[in-house]
């Protein structure tokens, strides 16, 4: 019974110590829980925290900038169909040489002289516009099209930065989840010094005992800092994925244990072919390859005619009262006939761009398969990684249980004690890596069918 009792209260002080090893040992602005800094506190759940980064982080940021730039690119390639207006006003004096009008004329010198200066105001507006351009259409028609990948392309980093997102997530679930392992490891070595410090006193122990568990209490304590050190280092990667500042209090409201393997798992041909209709970078893909293609078409129909109007109306004159109206206005069949073979080379350039954007596109889709079938694959295998890892859990906590009763009762020296309590560190890491490995796959699972987004 005094055994038992100083089991009970070494462990007990050892809890109390504990905690302020956590507490003493944590950066400055830590507090035992889930925090990182001196900032305001955000509480995220897996499926909020991807969400928050679809929106903010800076490489979805850059994707949305990238399709406005595309969709500018548009309205450039319009105004080849609209108006193009103008108007100026100039004041300008000019004088003449005669003799460059080829004409003697009588009175003058035939070697030529100065006439002038003549001073003119000249008002006037200006305007053009194709009437008839299929090479504009057909750009315009392009543009669009790049455009539409353009919002693809900024959907599809918008799934990345939420897949990267949900893999520091994870992380931070981890070096959560093996920071408290590590600190129960140090509670049982704790425990097991007490006990063999007492044994000591008693006369039942030795002091090798003592040595033995002083240097697995050490050894446990080195974990315990590095696995701080680690829970500190992804929060911070956490919240630069998530485009928040650093010095934010981060609380996560998941962990590992929630959502765990599950009965419904997909086919592999249901999960490629929601794949293929949802990913956004397959989609961006098909986008410009039609883009391609439609320039190909755009710079062929270069090559028939186009029709514009044209006109200028204004005043001009000599004096500003007195200007007089003058207008130029008339229709232009432009006829195209020899261009030195440029836009056959650039016909020949932009089917290779075409031909580049298909093969980019099929590689897409078998990369899209086979993302889909890997993640699958992950699945199924860290369930059971899960169901193996966790009777190794129990296995390894019973055997620490009899070594300890063992030690605890005299019977046995501490180096069983020892062994077991390294094989539930081993089991604990285990299961922590098995969990993970679930969560991660059942992520790019998400991530390979263009669902990242709608990650619960």
């Amino acid at each position: 019974m005094n055994i038992v009792s100083s089991i009970r209260s070494t462990s007990s002080r050892a809890l109390v110590a504990l905690t302020a090893v956590i507490l003493a040992g944590a950066p400055a602005g830590l507090s035992a829980q889930d925090s990182t800094g001196t900032g305001p506190t955000v509480v995220l759940t897996l499926g909020e925290a991807v969400r928050l980064a679809a929106r903010q982080a800076p490489t979805a940021e850059a994707g949305r900038y990238r399709a406005a730039e595309a969709r500018a690119r548009v309205t450039q390639a319009r105004s080849a169909l609209l108006p193009d207006l103008s108007a100026d006003a100039t004041r300008n004096g000019r004088t003449f040489n005669t003799a460059t009008f080829g004409i003697p004329f009588p009175g003058f010198n035939p070697y030529g002289q100065v006439l002038g200066p003549v001073i003119l105001t000249d008002l006037r507006a200006r305007g053009r516009m194709n009437l008839l351009d299929l090479s504009a259409f057909a750009r315009v028609r392009a543009a669009r099209t790049a455009a539409e990948a353009g919002s693809l392309d900024a959907q599809a980093a918008a799934e990345n930065a939420a897949s990267q997102a949900a893999g520091a997530y994870l992380r931070a679930l981890r070096a959560d989840a093996q920071l408290r392992a590590r600190a129960e490891d140090s509670t049982l070595a704790a425990e097991l010094l007490g006990i063999a410090r007492e044994q000591l006193r008693a006369g039942t122990g030795t002091a090798l005992d003592v040595t033995r568990a002083q240097s697995q209490s050490a050894g446990v304590r080195a974990q315990l800092i590095a696995a701080r050190s680690d829970r500190a280092r992804t929060r911070l990667e956490l919240l630069r994925a998530l485009g928040l500042p650093l010095d934010s209090r981060l609380e996560l409201s998941d962990s590992l244990e929630r959502l765990l393997p599950g009965d419904s798992v997909p086919t592999a041909e249901a999960a490629t072919e929601r794949a293929l209709a949802n990913r956004p970078d397959v989609r961006a893909a098909e986008e410009q390859l039609r883009a391609a293609k439609l320039n190909v078409k755009a710079i062929q129909a270069e090559r028939l005619p186009t029709i514009g109007a044209f006109g200028d109306q204004g005043v001009i004159g000599p004096r500003n009262d007195h200007l007089l109206n003058t207008y130029d206005w008339g229709i232009q069949l432009s006829v195209p006939i020899f261009d030195g073979f440029r836009r056959e080379g650039r016909i020949e350039e932009q089917r290779a761009v075409s031909n580049e954007a298909d093969v980019r596109r099929r590689d897409l889709r078998a990369q899209a398969g086979v993302e889909v079938r890997s993640a699958l694959l992950d699945i199924g295998s860290a369930r059971e990684q899960v169901d193996a890892a966790r009777e190794r859990l129990r296995l390894a906590e019973q055997e620490v249980s009899q070594a300890r009763e063992r030690f605890a009762a005299g019977v046995g020296g501490n180096a069983d004690v020892v062994t077991a309590a390294l094989g539930l560190t081993a089991a604990r890491n285990q299961l922590l890596d098995a969990l993970t490995l679930f969560q991660s796959a059942r992520v790019s699972l998400a991530r390979a069918e263009g669902s990242a987004t709608s990650i619960q």
